[in-house]
Order: structure tokens, then C-alpha cells, then sequence
């Protein structure tokens, strides 16, 4: 991958694929499915210059020109491979996360933007979550019933041995979340306040109502 070590070596234009409910996160993997004409236009266009693009949610509006989320994700495209009808699958790896500031209004079939990276530029250096013993195991209490109640399974020899970053991140833009929430996973402060959320959430979905009926008793 190239070396995006400060915010100067990211491009501030960036062509964007707004898609809710597909979440990039800086350093996570999303693999892509691209058959729209106009996406099939910009990767082929981006192929052939930095390979960037960025991954933003939606807040509704015009169906055919959806306003944007606050905050995206830009990714690099590490795997490409074209089908025999056309389509391309791609995987999209996290660089950073951007504010979505002024759209261009280019004659490209697909939209751009200008990209403002200030507030992220700890996405470009390594993560690492601070969590206690007690946090950690309040997590996997969680996620345990969670992956049970939804009938859900992961490798649990290899999430116990992966770094709390890539399984924070993997679970983020992995698990069945609504897109509000995966936005608040994205915009969370740092990896720490990430795991927290997530932690947060997973309770929240696993909680009993008659015991939280019990509890205003």
C-alpha cells in the first residue's frame, strides 16, 4: 500500500460512493460489489491514478442525489478482480477519515468532493485501545450473547489472538448494525471510545425487557 503517513499525502478532491449500511474504517477491510455504470466509471478512473475512494453514508433527501453523511472514510483499492459479466470486486482498505466538505460539480457521472482530514489525522498512526481487564471481559460477555441471540458465530480462537484493534474494527463494519449506528461507530473520538460504543450497543441489543421492566419496579 502507499505510504499515506501525514494528511499532506491525501488527495483533498476525492471521488465518493455514498452507500449505507457499508462501513470503512481506517485500517478495515470492505470488500465491493460495482455494477453501476457511473461506479464502474469511477473505479476504472481511479485505477488509473491513486486508487482512492471514499465510502459516505447518506442522510436522506433526493433519492437520485442523496445529501451526504458529516463523515466518510477513504480507502485505497487493494484487490480487484472483473467477472465475465462485467462487474468488478474490489476490497476497499481504510486510510483515514475525512469531514465532507464543498461537492464539485464536475462532469463526471459519479460525485466528488473536497475531503478535510485535520480532525482524523491520528487514523494515519497506530491505534491502540485502552481497555482494562474488566472492560475486556464486559466485551466479550456481550458479544457472546449477541453472536447468540442473532444466531451468529465467529472463530473465537482468532479473535481471541487478533489485536483489539482489528476486532473492534472487523465487528464494527462486520455486524448487523443500522447505518445510524455504524455513523457513530465512525465518528467516534478514537479507537477507545470505538470499543466503548460497541460495547454499549451490544448490551443495549442483548438486554432482557422484563428485567429492565423489573429494574423500574
Amino acid at each position: 500500500m502507499a505510504p499515506y503517513r501525514r494528511i499532506a499525502d491525501l488527495p483533498q478532491l476525492i471521488p465518493i460512493f455514498p452507500l449505507d449500511g457499508a462501513l470503512l474504517l481506517p485500517g478495515g477491510e470492505l470488500p465491493l460489489q460495482i455494477f453501476e455504470p457511473r461506479y464502474l466509471n469511477m473505479v476504472d478512473d481511479v485505477m488509473g491514478g491513486d486508487r482512492l475512494i471514499g465510502m459516505i453514508q447518506t442522510r436522506g433527501g433526493d433519492r437520485a442525489n442523496p445529501r451526504l453523511a458529516d463523515v466518510g472514510c477513504v480507502g485505497r483499492i487493494t484487490s480487484y478482480n472483473e467477472t465475465s459479466d462485467g462487474r468488478y470486486l474490489i476490497t476497499l482498505t481504510g486510510i483515514c477519515r475525512f469531514d465532507a466538505g464543498e461537492e464539485l460539480n464536475l462532469r463526471t457521472p459519479y460525485r466528488q468532493l473536497r475531503a478535510d482530514y485535520a480532525r482524523f489525522e491520528g487514523d494515519l498512526a497506530d491505534q491502540d485501545a485502552k481497555a482494562s481487564d474488566a472492560a475486556r471481559g464486559r466485551f466479550a460477555k456481550a458479544l457472546k450473547r449477541y453472536l447468540n441471540r442473532r444466531e451468529l458465530d465467529i472463530d473465537w480462537e482468532t479473535a481471541n489472538e487478533a489485536p483489539l484493534e482489528a476486532l473492534v474494527n472487523s465487528l464494527c463494519m462486520g455486524l448487523p448494525f443500522d447505518p445510524a449506528e455504524k455513523q457513530a461507530f465512525l465518528e467516534a473520538a478514537d479507537l477507545t471510545a470505538r470499543f466503548e460504543a460497541l460495547t454499549l450497543l451490544l448490551e443495549i441489543d442483548v438486554a432482557d425487557p422484563d428485567d429492565e421492566a423489573q429494574s423500574l419496579q
